[in-house]
């Protein structure tokens, strides 16, 4: 079966990996400047939660940075025969927490050339994710124009944490550039100090365990502001992927927008169909974390209900501590085709349709 990975972390052991693809100020300030933690963390505006056990799986220790692939490549990529692994970095996303958006701009940069120089070449199954910092969408745009031309990059990544809901018209800048790149916008579950807004709703929670089951809250948020703003009738060819940021909740959401809409439509004119027309043809969910119900019937009802044959799309989410097993991924059989890689030809169109054709 072919097997695409839309959520493959690439680590590094320190941020000092990036120094070289720094210059001036903002290379001064990254390394004399103040940051959350020592030298090697990368700068960020830390959230106020700390996870118990850390975020790594415990058998994935690397000692120095090139045990990051050989590791990755001994218990993932060659364990499972993925063939596709779209890498999604790790802590550059959450310089979209930076009040400075140069600083962070800086960084994300810094990041694309050290991913597309360092990583990518490594193996052929890798196709990078380019990172920006939406907080300047006009400097996100000009990076998405910069790194985005390159052949092996399939997706623009921001974090789910934002200060603002996405649909905003602030950040069409950058969904003018994806279109212009013909690449998808995806948003990742992070970001969630800061400048960016809380996630939960009615105030940060107290413990690890139930923000990490709630964070889902901002994606909602997203998905609704996306729909209602008329993103998809600017950009019809966009493509919006969301990833870690849970999938059961979708149908309840889609149900009560397409009821609001049907009777106060008046309030959007611009908007042509139901918000559940737009979610189809539009996002793509990852499918970590899955909900695990007892009973394996309710959660298949949610995924019918949202489309999930065509709107979902595997990832592992490797090297964290919720990492989910190709050989355990519980989604309806006739489903798995699409689910672990055909879905993700028809989102990363950058992809080598050959590499599908090979392994079937």
């Amino acid at each position: 079966m072919f097997i695409v990975d839309c959520d493959c972390h690439n680590y590094w052991c320190s941020a000092t990996v990036l120094e070289p693809y720094m210059e001036g100020l903002f290379k001064d300030m990254f390394i004399r400047g103040e940051r959350t933690g020592p030298r090697g963390a990368f700068p960020h505006g830390h959230r106020p939660w700390f996870h118990p056990e850390g975020f790594a799986r415990h058998d994935v220790n690397p000692v120095e940075e090139g045990d990051n692939y050989l590791i990755m490549k001994e218990k993932h990529l060659d364990k499972y025969n993925i063939d596709v692994a779209i890498l999604t970095g790790d802590e550059p996303i959450e310089a979209s927490t930076l009040a400075n958006p140069y600083y962070a701009n800086a960084l994300c940069k810094a990041y694309n050339d050290y991913m597309i120089d360092y990583w990518l070449p490594k193996d052929d199954r890798f196709w990078g994710s380019i990172v920006v910092a939406p907080q300047d969408p006009h400097l996100a745009a000009a990076e998405i124009r910069r790194a985005g031309g390159h052949p092996r990059v399939v997706q623009v990544l921001v974090s789910h944490g934002a200060s603002r809901p996405y649909g905003d018209p602030f950040y069409h800048p950058i969904y003018e550039a994806c279109a212009e790149m013909g690449l998808p916008f995806a948003m990742h579950l992070g970001g969630q100090g800061g400048i960016n807004s809380t996630p939960i709703g009615a105030g940060p929670s107290t413990f690890f365990w139930e923000t990490h089951a709630i964070l889902p809250q901002t994606a909602m948020t997203h998905m609704a502001s996306l729909i209602a703003n008329g993103v998809f009738e600017k950009w019809p060819s966009l493509k919006v992927v969301v990833i870690e940021c849970g999938v059961a909740w979708v149908p309840s959401v889609l149900w009560r927008l397409d009821a609001n809409y049907k009777a106060l439509r008046k309030e959007t004119p611009w908007l042509k169909r139901l918000p559940s027309e737009y979610f189809k043809d539009h996002f793509r969910f990852s499918t970590q974390p899955l909900e695990q119900p007892e009973n394996i019937q309710h959660l298949w009802a949610a995924l019918e209900a949202m489309d999930g044959e065509n709107t979902l799309m595997f990832a592992s989410d490797y090297p964290h501590w919720d990492y989910d097993d190709v050989n355990k991924l519980h989604v309806p059989p006739a489903w798995r085709e699409k689910i672990f890689g055909l879905n993700a030809l028809d989102v990363y169109t950058r992809l080598p349709r050959a590499a599908a054709q090979a392994a079937e």
